[in-house]
């Protein structure tokens, strides 16, 4: 199941208590459907849940019923209403001129009240909404063909506080948010909070998983360095020993060379601690950039 299915099975599981509210969600099955005009409502959905709701939604909102409903739960189903006074009765619920030529818009007189406001996005959801699964990413849109509902659904948003932003897409006007916590906050506001929670989750995985191969990547580097710094000094101890120099030297410098050539892969501070008696990291840096020295001094004598 797709995480645009998960978000629709959680939403269909809203009551359908208020018949303003029924309408209002039914408003905005119709506007962001397949199909919506004077001749024709035609509704096409996979999600079985929405399968069982259409009819008892419907039946709420204008005491209706589909013309044509699928025979089959799973799979695409194609729910249609072609009476002429069964779309009338629509129309004219939501104020919309029956027959006219002139474009399908929202009419916000029907959703001046914050739960219509609400009931009708998660219409809108349902029917021409998806959402990408947040473990790869973060996408939520809505799609209508009605240019002007494109235009008004963006408008309703920012009225109930949220910045979408919309373009087109193959005929299409599709509004939609990028962000995780946008989406969260829209998830919550249509009914979806379970949903909204699972965006919260997988962003935080996804920043823990980031943080976690941020600091592997500085690891490695620094492993790195310190790989480098030991091997140039170990062939300065070397060169050292070659010309007979380490048997000359301070106890304290010739325990500093011969940890540092017996353990390459260890810090400054592992090494320190392997000191008798253990000394700072600071004192084994200073013994070390002392061999460093003298063993410039080689290299520059046999240059």
């Amino acid at each position: 199941m797709t995480f645009s299915a998960q978000v629709k099975q959680e939403l269909c599981r809203q009551s359908l208590n208020r018949r303003c509210c029924a309408q209002a969600e039914a408003y905005g099955i119709l506007l962001f459907c397949n199909t919506f005009h004077s001749r024709q409502a035609r509704i096409i959905t996979e999600s079985p849940q929405l399968k069982r709701r259409l009819p008892v939604l419907f039946r709420k909102a204008f005491h209706l019923n589909f013309d044509r409903i699928p025979e089959e739960e799973t799979g695409k189903g194609t729910f249609l209403m072609e009476d002429p006074e069964k779309l009338r009765t629509i129309f004219e619920t939501f104020g919309l001129e029956y027959g006219s030529a002139v474009s399908i818009h929202v009419n916000f007189a029907h959703l001046e009240e914050e739960h219509c406001q609400v009931a009708f996005l998660r219409g809108a959801f349902l029917a021409g909404g998806s959402v990408t699964d947040p473990m790869k990413g973060y996408h939520l849109e809505l799609a209508t063909s009605h240019y002007h509902v494109g235009r008004e659904v963006p408008a309703l948003l920012r009225e109930v506080g949220f910045i979408p932003k919309d373009t087109t897409r193959k005929g299409n006007y599709i509004t939609y948010f990028k962000q995780s916590d946008h989406i969260e906050d829209f998830l919550t506001k249509i009914g979806a909070p379970l949903s909204a929670m699972s965006v919260m989750m997988a962003k935080m995985e996804r920043d823990l998983r980031g943080s976690v191969n941020r600091r592997a990547n500085c690891d490695a580097a620094n492993l790195d360095k310190v790989v480098a710094a030991a091997q140039t000094q170990i062939e300065g101890i070397r060169r050292m020993e070659q010309a007979g120099m380490l048997a000359a030297l301070p106890a304290r410098l010739q325990e500093a060379a011969r940890l540092r050539v017996d353990n390459p892969e260890l810090t400054l501070a592992q090494l320190a601690q392997l000191c008798d008696p253990p000394v700072s990291k600071s004192a084994l840096n200073h013994r070390l950039r002392r061999l460093m020295e003298l063993a410039e001094s080689v290299a520059e004598g046999s240059a």
